[in-house]
């Protein structure tokens, strides 16, 4: 069985779903800070099947070693993070307690029940604020806030526990800005509270929630002077996580791979196509930029598709219709009835 710690939530959710296709049998793993019991049965409803849930929190293991106890783990899928940057310059000591301070008790748990198969939802945050792009997995590694440094510091202990045990098989998949939902409309993002990514923020600007969307900083040295991203499809994501666990046990060394489309949109032309998708006008407001961001992102993914056989498939009208989907029939997330 598969563990996905974090699986209730948006990336973890999606994944579960092609593990599931793929013929996986899963365990999820979830404290619900920013998920729902909702989720994971909107989950089973598609794949039409149950899926076993524990609720317990990585930082404490006890709660780990329940999951252990009553499952015959073979590998771990490792999503449970802090993600939102801006929250993360204002309260650095959550996001290490949380990201890294969980991440070794999870580790601590695997190597007491001999389990060693681990793959990690790294971020491109790692990256720093590059120097050029498309970014390779072969770039410096810095990081401009608590969140990204949360994410290095996990992989650099990651390397380290590989170089002390031979016998662990590590993956480390650095995600570039996932968004959509999956094609039923049944499960998508649903962030609590005000949004702190792009996406969620736009589709709720759409359906009313937000009398406008705020674009932090239109000055960047960008083709509009908005941000610069490289947005991936949740589920193209997913199918990487399906990719990497396949090729696990074929890698003799700590695996990085960048998981993006290979080309990035900037923030106004996000906005300008889920117009034309949604048929709706979002009203913009310029802000000043947030810190810690930087003005362009997006990755190079050949590493990738050589190796993992692996490459995203939907594209930005795609991204932008799912997310609307989602919205349309979920108003209120996973609060709305279906």
């Amino acid at each position: 069985m598969i563990l996905v710690t974090g699986g209730a939530g948006y990336i973890g959710t999606h994944t579960c779903i092609e593990l599931m296709n793929a013929g996986y049998k899963v365990v999820i793993f979830d404290n619900l800070s920013n998920a729902s019991r909702e989720a994971i049965k909107r989950v089973e409803c598609i794949v039409q099947e149950s899926i076993p849930f524990i609720e317990g929190d990585i930082r404490n293991k006890k709660d780990l070693q329940v999951v252990f106890d009553q499952y015959p783990i073979e590998a771990v899928i490792h999503f449970a993070g802090l993600k939102a940057v801006g929250e993360s310059v204002d309260n650095p000591l959550k996001y290490y307690d949380n990201n890294v301070t969980g991440t070794v008790n999870l580790c601590n748990v695997m190597k007491d029940n001999d389990c060693k198969s681990f793959i990690f939802s790294s971020s491109a945050t790692v990256y720093g604020d590059p120097y050029t792009v498309p970014i390779t997995e072969a770039f410096p590694l810095s990081a401009t806030n608590p969140y990204g440094r949360s994410k290095l510091m996990i992989e650099e202990i990651l390397r380290d526990i590989f170089l002390s045990d031979k016998s662990w098989e590590i993956v480390l998949l650095r995600y570039f800005n996932p968004v959509g939902a999956h094609t039923s409309g049944m499960i998508g993002e649903d962030p609590k509270g005000k949004p702190n990514n792009l996406m969620p923020f736009i589709s709720q600007t759409a359906v009313g929630k937000f009398s406008c969307l705020n674009i932090f900083g239109n000055d960047y040295d960008t083709k509009d002077g908005t941000g610069v991203r490289d947005y991936i499809h949740v589920v193209d994501l997913a199918k990487g996580h399906v990719k990497a666990l396949e090729k696990l046990a074929t890698f003799n060394k700590v695996m990085t791979f960048n998981l993006g489309r290979g080309e990035g949109y900037s923030v106004k032309e996000m906005v300008e196509v889920f117009e034309k998708v949604s048929q709706r006008k979002i009203p913009c407001k310029i802000l000043p930029r947030r810190a810690g961001d930087i003005a362009e992102c997006y990755a190079d993914v050949t590493k990738a598709k050589e190796i993992l056989n692996w490459n995203a498939k939907k594209g930005i009208d795609e991204m932008c219709a799912d997310t609307w989907k989602w919205q349309l029939l979920n108003p209120n997330g996973f609060d709305s009835v279906v």
